[in-house]
C-alpha cells in the first residue's frame, strides 16, 4: 500500500478501491477494516509463513471495532497511471514468480470449509487451495525493480493456480485492448509477449498455457460481473471508475479484444 495524506490517528494509505480511505499505517503496522474472512485469513497467514513464504503481511491481531492490524511490508507500490518502472520485462516476470512462490505454500495449506470465502472473483470451478483474486499493481510491493510481497488478501478463496494467474495477467499484461490500456499504462506494450514472460517466471506447463488465454476471457467476464455488482448496490467509487474508463463499451470492447486475439496469445505462449 502506498503512503498517501496524514491523518491525526494515523498515516492515511492510498491505493485499492475495495478500502479507499480506511487504511492507516502507524509505525509498523497497518490497520484495516477486517474482512469477514480475517479469522481464517489470520490462520492462512500465519501458515504461509510456517511454510517459508515470508512474502505477505504478517497478522497481528483484530480489533473490538471490527478492524484487523498487520505488519507494515516496506517497499514501493504502483499506483495508476502505473509507472515505467513498474511495466518492466524484469518486474513482470518477478510477479509470476512471486506467485508461484504463494502458490507453492498455498498448496500445503488446508483450506479451512467453515469460512464464507468471498466468491466474486473466485474460480467458478472451486479449487482445494486458496488463491489470491487480486494480484494487480496496488497489491505488490516492490524492492530494487523486482516484486517482493502480495498484500490485501481480502479476496482469497479456493480456486486453481491457473485462475489466480489469468486474474495477475489481467493487470499485469495487461489483458486490455490498446485503447483501454492507453489510460493507464504506459504505450508500446506487447500483449503476446507479456503474457508470455509472465507465463515463463511463473513456470507454466505446457497444458496450462494452452488453456490460459481462454481462462482469461472467463476472469474478464467475471471482474465485469463484479463491477455490475459492486455498481448496481450503489458503490460511489466503482461508479466513478466506470464512467471515467468508458462504461460498458469498454468492457464490450475488451472482451471482444480477448476473443479476437486468443490465437495470438496461444502462439505466443507456446512458441
Amino acid at each position: 500500500m502506498a503512503t498517501g495524506s496524514g491523518a491525526a490517528d494515523g498515516e492515511a494509505l492510498a491505493g485499492g478501491m475495495m478500502n479507499a480511505g480506511a487504511v492507516l499505517r502507524r509505525g509498523a503496522l497497518v490497520e484495516r477494516p477486517a474482512p469477514r474472512t480475517a479469522p481464517a485469513l489470520h490462520v492462512y497467514l500465519r501458515a504461509l509463513a510456517e511454510r517459508g513464504f515470508d512474502a505477505a503481511p504478517s497478522p497481528v491481531r483484530l480489533t473490538g471495532d471490527g478492524r484487523e492490524q498487520l505488519t507494515w511490508v516496506p517497499g514501493d507500490v504502483a499506483l495508476p497511471p502505473f509507472p515505467g518502472w513498474a511495466m518492466t520485462k524484469t518486474a513482470l516476470r518477478s510477479v509470476g514468480s512471486l506467485l508461484r512462490r504463494l502458490h507453492e505454500a498455498s498448496a500445503a495449506v488446508p483450506v479451512d470449509s467453515r469460512a464464507e470465502w468471498p466468491r466474486a472473483l473466485a474460480d467458478p470451478e472451486g479449487g482445494t487451495m486458496l488463491c489470491h483474486n487480486d494480484v494487480c499493481p496496488e497489491n505488490v510491493v516492490f524492492r530494487d525493480g523486482r516484486a517482493a510481497a502480495l498484500i490485501d488478501f481480502d479476496l482469497a478463496a479456493p480456486g486453481r493456480p491457473l485462475w489466480d494467474l489469468a486474474m495477475t495477467a489481467r493487470y499485469w499484461v495487461p489483458m486490455l485492448d490498446p485503447e483501454s490500456a492507453a489510460s493507464l499504462y504506459p504505450a508500446g506494450l506487447d500483449a503476446p509477449a507479456r503474457l508470455r514472460v509472465l507465463a515463463d517466471g511463473y513456470g507454466l506447463s505446457p497444458r496450462e498455457r494452452a488453456e490460459l488465454p481462454s481462462v482469461v476471457e472467463a476472469a474478464t467476464a467475471s471482474c465485469r460481473a463484479f463491477v455490475a455488482g459492486r455498481v448496481a448496490a450503489g458503490d460511489p467509487e466503482y461508479g466513478r471508475v466506470l464512467a471515467e474508463r468508458g462504461g460498458w463499451q469498454r468492457w464490450d470492447r475488451v472482451q471482444g479484444w480477448l476473443v479476437n486475439h486468443r490465437e495470438t496469445f496461444t502462439a505466443a505462449l507456446l512458441t
